[in-house]
């Protein structure tokens, strides 16, 4: 149960992030100082998960009962404990740094929280914050691994916007598959208020502006190699899309599903290829095969059960109001 929480086939992705976040200066980055920057997104990233299921537990209920909490084989004070340990433990680690950058990781909770209480539900603007979470790793990388008593490196900022478009754009398609869910539970996304196609051309939209900000700007042009990884993930990106968009209005759950499958790994590719920029082809690629052959293997094995409803979702009138992590009503939809 937990191990569904954890979603193994993402957690490498804030990890990665924060890696290319520190090498973004161009200079040597001490080793401890890499493992700081990948593991302290990787434990908000986990303290996420659990405390975004916390909150979502009534969704959940509605559209996705198999799921640890809503099944009951997960209590919810036990997901808020473990997403609360796991973000105090990215604090914990960030302090043997960078004390000040703790304000990073309580920005972060506080982004954690306002998505999955507040803003996931409201339009587009759920899937920006989700986009600007993700920025903020590339950020706290690039803190985490500058000289003592200098700022981070400007090149981070590049690559910060890039993966907020990119990050906005890929939450988008993963609401695609959650329509009739999140309907049936009053949450105002685009693709329920605008519908699928629009909300496809949309992330389209978006990922097309942060790969050409990455060809510009973002990935080093040390080493060619950097742009046959960008490509790769540019390649990826027409799989994943281009389904997607040639469905149009009659886009299946399952379709958008394999179109987001795609995009997880394809995320992980684009983050490679600033590394490679940075390091060169082969540390880059030693980072990069072994974290994409576990997302491909767990999203293969686990992710069709955790995201998929089990029989059809119908629409839900009256439902108990969720609860806060203090007992108050968050509210029908959380609207």
């Amino acid at each position: 149960m937990h191990l569904e929480t954890w979603r193994p086939y993402t957690l490498a992705y804030p990890g990665i992030v924060g890696l290319a976040g520190a090498v973004a200066g161009g200079g040597p980055v001490a080793s401890a100082h890499a493992l700081i920057a990948a593991c302290g997104p990787m434990l908000g990233w986990l303290g996420g998960h659990y405390l975004g299921d916390y909150y979502d537990r009534d969704l959940d209920a509605i559209g996705k009962a198999q799921r640890p909490i809503p099944s009951g084989r997960l209590a919810p004070g036990t997901a808020r404990a473990c997403g609360l340990l796991a973000v105090l433990a990215a604090g914990g680690i960030t302090i043997l740094i960078a004390p000040l950058l703790v304000l990073v990781v309580l920005l972060a909770l506080a982004g954690i929280i306002a998505y999955s209480k507040v803003l996931k539900g409201r339009h587009i603007w759920g899937n920006a914050v989700r986009g600007t979470l993700t920025a903020l790793a590339v950020l706290y990388g690039a803190a985490v691994a500058a000289p003592p008593g200098e700022p981070p490196s400007w090149r981070a900022v590049p690559i910060a916007v890039v993966v907020l478009l990119h990050d906005t754009s890929t939450n988008l398609i993963g609401t695609l598959r959650d329509i009739d869910g999140d309907r049936a539970g009053g949450y105002r996304t685009l693709p329920v208020q605008r519908g699928p196609r629009f909300a496809t051309r949309t992330a389209a939209v978006l990922y097309t502006a942060a790969l050409l900000l990455a060809a510009g700007t973002a990935v080093p042009a040390a080493h060619p190699a950097a742009y046959l990884l960008l490509l790769l993930a540019a390649a990826m990106g027409v799989q994943a899309f281009h389904p997607l968009l040639k469905a149009g209005a009659h886009l299946t759950p399952q379709r958008a599903l394999r179109g987001h499958e795609v995009l997880v790994g394809e995320r992980l590719v684009l983050a490679a290829a600033v590394l490679a920029g940075a390091w060169g082809p082969i540390p880059a690629l030693g980072v990069l095969l072994p974290l994409l052959g576990v997302s491909l293997v767990t999203q293969h094995r686990m992710r069709e059960k955790h995201e998929l409803p089990p029989q059809p979702i119908t629409d839900v009138t009256d439902r108990p109001a969720a609860h806060d992590s203090f007992g108050s009503s968050a509210g029908p939809g959380r609207q």
